[in-house]
């Protein structure tokens, strides 16, 4: 736009498009950028193009303090100005933040507030300086103000009304830019204080269990703090240790933990997870081999035994190696010697073994699958460690470590919402500890923000495909008498006395009582086995008198299973 179309569209009168495209350009830059000191700065240059005005600034309340400080200015130097050398009009600003009321002075040099101001200005002889003052703010009290000055010829006519309504809308727009950041600052403040909450509980929680080998176990919860007091008191000793806990809990960690906080921690810890090798090949690695003693033998080679001699041998997934297999390694156990395959030399070795399982060893002994004399040998002192739904309390902390660990790795600072790790606090977590970190390192890993929120999360997308599966591909599970102890299908059941007992149906699982269970008088006898899921928990539940403990004896499960499946089924408790 040249210098002639510029007067033209200035002296056009209130009726030109220029208001229009001042406003058009001034939410653009409200609207392109999270700087707002920039976004002002780059509003008052456009307010000086537009309305050809020769100073303006803006004056904000800090929101802690609600002191009145000049965030921007055009036409002057913004480090002056807050200084103090330019004199610039603060008390006339204040009265206008105060009472929310624009002020409006057609010649500034006839105001007294103004007159220190008034007295550097650069205006050229013969021209009036207007002052303009309106408050920024949306509905509330104002936020601050936005002053301007425009400069008149003398003689000239003006409607001083339109540039006030103009000025008023573009400091409306100003003040939902500000309230905006505001409420981003205060957002983020939140999230900041809440992280390092949550940092500060990791803390309290790690020197709680000052120990050598459980810094990185996490869990603050009760039942972590048994499984740390039984590691402590069972570390020391030489007795066999078995680990007993669903898939995902953390058993090698507390392995590795019983050997560092042990007298062997100087000596190796070696590892063997039964379950990923085939029979014979299991004997070679943990037993060695001689030279020759089958194809490929071309060399002799130690086992895993001797290898962790006066160390730690950890034997994951126990429950997993053959019955034959079972044998060899009780005779290991209770002579502490062997020979290599292929070899008839004796070697003794000295190793602490430590063993873990997720399977119910006793049932496997009473269905003759686990020999009941290696059983006794392995279950001198067994160590259970709670699923992850049982500790729930330790599940945001355990989110923290994770996302720590990725920022760490990958180079960013992402944070959690409060809303996300309360949502992931509610979510089951079939796969444990385990499920969990994957959990959390898919969330990171696709998260587009600096924090992740609770839309971040694959349960609330549909994408959990742990969640698919724990809901779809269960195998039915047979009713139990009432005095048994449920179990939940699909998942390791929990450690039993040494006479076994079988399984029952979880919570998410409801099977059909027994057919000698009674039937409340005038019911009508709708077999349970005929009914879906959720309508045996509501038969159940009217025959029971809406008693949440009769009606788990009548489904065979625990208080705290029903209780879980009528939530999980949005059943209303009805109280009669």
């Amino acid at each position: 736009m040249g210098r002639d179309d510029s007067r033209m569209l200035r002296d056009a009168g209130p009726d030109t498009a220029l208001p229009l495209i001042g406003i058009y350009e001034i939410s653009k830059v409200l609207g392109s950028t999270l700087d707002l000191e920039k976004a002002l700065h780059d509003v008052l240059n456009i307010l000086s193009s537009y309305l050809h005005m020769r100073h303006g600034a803006v004056v904000l309340q800090q929101p802690d303090t609600e002191k009145l400080e000049i965030a921007a200015v055009a036409g002057m130097s913004l480090k002056l100005a807050r200084s103090g050398e330019l004199h610039y009009p603060m008390d006339a600003v204040a009265k206008v933040v105060q009472t929310g009321i624009p002020l409006l002075v057609p010649d500034a040099a006839d105001e007294p507030l103004l007159a220190s101001y008034m007295e550097q200005s650069d205006s050229l002889d013969g021209e009036t300086v207007s002052f303009f003052c309106v408050p920024i703010k949306t509905t509330g009290k104002p936020l601050g103000a936005l002053s301007v000055e425009r400069s008149w010829d003398d003689g000239a006519r003006h409607v001083f009304e339109h540039d006030l309504r103009f000025l008023t809308m573009v400091a409306t727009l100003v003040g939902q830019t500000v309230s905006l950041h505001h409420k981003v600052a205060a957002d983020r403040s939140r999230l900041m204080e809440h992280n390092a909450r949550l940092q500060k509980q990791m803390e309290e929680i790690k020197p709680a269990v000052p120990v050598q080998g459980l810094e990185d176990i996490v869990g603050g919860s009760e039942a972590m703090s048994r499984v740390f007091s039984h590691v402590q008191q069972a570390a020391p000793t030489k007795a066999t240790i078995l680990l007993r806990g669903e898939s995902g809990t953390g058993k090698e960690m507390i392995a590795r933990a019983v050997h560092v906080l042990s007298p062997r921690a100087r000596k190796p810890f070696i590892k063997v997870n039964c379950a990923a090798l085939a029979e014979s090949v299991l004997e070679s690695e943990l037993f060695g081999h001689e030279k020759g003693a089958f194809t490929g033998a071309l060399a002799e080679r130690k086992g895993r035994f001797e290898l962790a001699n006066g160390g730690t041998l950890f034997l994951d997934e126990i429950g997993e190696i053959s019955a034959s297999f079972q044998a060899k390694l009780l005779r290991v156990l209770q002579e502490g010697e062997f020979e290599r395959v292929g070899g008839s030399k004796t070697i003794k070795v000295d190793v602490r073994l430590v063993a873990a399982t997720n399977r119910n060893l006793e049932e496997a002994v009473a269905k003759n699958e686990f020999r009941a004399d290696l059983y006794y040998r392995l279950n001198v002192v067994p160590i259970f460690l709670p699923p992850l739904r049982e500790r729930q309390g330790d599940i945001p902390l355990l989110s923290m470590y994770f996302l720590k660990r990725f920022n760490d790795e990958n180079g960013r600072q992402l944070t959690f919402s409060e809303a996300a790790l309360m949502a992931l606090q509610r979510c089951y977590f079939p796969g444990n500890v385990r499920e969990l970190e994957n959990c959390v390192t898919r969330s990171a890993t696709m998260c587009k923000t600096a924090v992740i929120t609770e839309m971040d999360l694959s349960c609330k997308r549909d994408t959990c495909l742990s969640s698919v599966l724990w809901n779809t591909n269960r195998p039915a599970v047979p009713a139990v008498p009432q005095a048994a102890a449920p179990v939940a299908p699909s998942m390791p059941a929990p450690p039993a006395p040494v006479i076994p007992a079988p399984a029952a149906p979880a919570a998410a699982e409801i099977a059909a009582p027994p057919p000698s269970q009674p039937v409340a008088a005038g019911e009508a006898e709708v077999p349970l086995e005929e009914l879906s899921e959720r309508e045996r928990l509501v038969q159940a539940m009217e025959r029971c008198g809406w008693v949440q403990a009769k009606a788990a004896r009548l489904l065979g499960l625990t208080p705290r299973q029903i209780g879980y499946a009528l939530k999980k089924h949005g059943i209303e408790l009805l109280h009669l």
